[in-house]
């Protein structure tokens, strides 16, 4: 299915092997995973994936550094959380705030691109990080629009909320009622997106950015012009990241500074695109699912390898639930130092 969508196979048994399970791990997560903690692991590694491999356009594909990403993925969820507080818990006011999110990205991811993507890659990481950070500022001070610190909590249509049933019966033991809904929600949600931004990088606009990345200078002599280019990749990345944070405020139902806006999330985003691969859409699948998951289980693990070393107390000590930051930092710099071109490019290099 992945070659008829955009051309590009996984070209390692190994990865379609790892794609598959990732793909079944999340259409089945709340029937194999059952519990409130696995199914909200799982509705992130959605969020994940497709924020991840929005950005691994602009840098993995496009050779752009921004750190302005977080700020379209607040935009999704803002729009989301401000249309469902202020008018009514509807679809209506959810396809608005979506619509209007999207749309505000568009205009700034634009407006950044045309004035912005013509210097040097350092200063317009730069001019990113400026307009983020100033953007995260005025939600925390505009209270009364926003919801400053604290972020805005509202309610979702009925369709979407735990209490309500769509099947009388449980199918193979998991109540099939709104919050199950509002999962399917997000995984169809991200599912869609992930796949559009595949066939784009894979089409002939796909090639373009990858000429760009490699050489500017040549993609421009034989006629291609270069800034429109990397501003329409620009706009696109930002299109991908808003729905992102949109289907985020969906599951969560709460858009806060710390869940959409924060700079742990850019450097999370990162570090998710160097785990699976840069210019590898499928590297934003498994960096998102890894990082994820290690993120969400590593303390547990850590906790029982601490238990069961108890006996020998510097063992312990150092694989205490507490130091779980730590050995996630030494998994990552272990994963870059053996897999430099990232998951996703050790097994296709291991497979040629």
């Amino acid at each position: 299915m992945i070659r008829i969508l955009s051309g590009d196979a996984p070209r390692s048994r190994l990865l379609a092997w790892l794609l598959a399970a990732i793909l079944l791990g999340l259409a089945l997560a709340p029937f194999v995973f059952p519990g409130t903690r696995s199914i909200n692991v799982a509705a992130k590694v959605c969020v994940f994936i497709l924020l991840v491999a929005s950005y691994d356009l602009l840098l993995g594909y496009t050779g752009i550094v921004s750190f302005a990403h977080t700020m379209f993925f607040g935009i999704g969820g803002y729009g989301v959380g401000i249309a469902m507080a202020r008018l009514s818990p509807d679809w209506g006011p959810l396809a608005l705030g979506t619509v209007a999110a999207l749309a505000v990205s568009a205009l700034l991811a634009l407006a950044i691109g045309l004035f912005s993507l013509r210097v040097r890659t350092i200063f317009f990481a730069m001019i990113t990080l400026a307009v983020a950070s100033s953007f995260a500022i005025l939600a925390s001070q505009l209270s009364d629009f926003t919801g400053g610190e604290d972020g805005l909590t509202y309610r979702m249509p009925a369709a979407l909320l735990p209490g309500t049933l769509h099947v009388e019966a449980p199918l193979a033991g998991v109540e099939i009622n709104g919050r199950i809904a509002a999962y399917y929600l997000v995984f169809a949600g991200s599912l869609a997106g992930f796949l559009l931004l595949l066939r784009i990088v894979n089409s002939p606009f796909g090639r373009v950015l990858q000429a760009i990345r490699e050489n500017e200078f040549r993609a421009e002599a034989i006629g291609y012009r270069t800034v429109a280019y990397r501003t329409a990749a620009n706009v696109i990345a930002a299109l991908g990241a808003t729905l992102a944070g949109a289907l985020y405020a969906v599951w969560l139902r709460y858009t806060g500074p710390e869940t959409t806006l924060s700079f742990a999330i850019m450097v999370d985003i990162l570090l998710m695109v160097v785990i699976g691969g840069m210019g590898t859409m499928y590297g934003a699948a498994v960096g998102a699912a890894f990082f994820v998951v290690a993120q969400s289980y590593l303390q547990d693990l850590m906790r029982a390898a601490s238990d069961a070393l108890a006996a020998v107390p510097p063992l312990a000590a150092l694989l205490h639930p507490d130091r779980w930051l730590l050995w996630l930092g030494v998994a990552f710099v272990l994963s870059v130092y053996f897999f430099p071109a990232g998951l996703v490019g050790r097994l296709r290099r291991a497979r040629a």
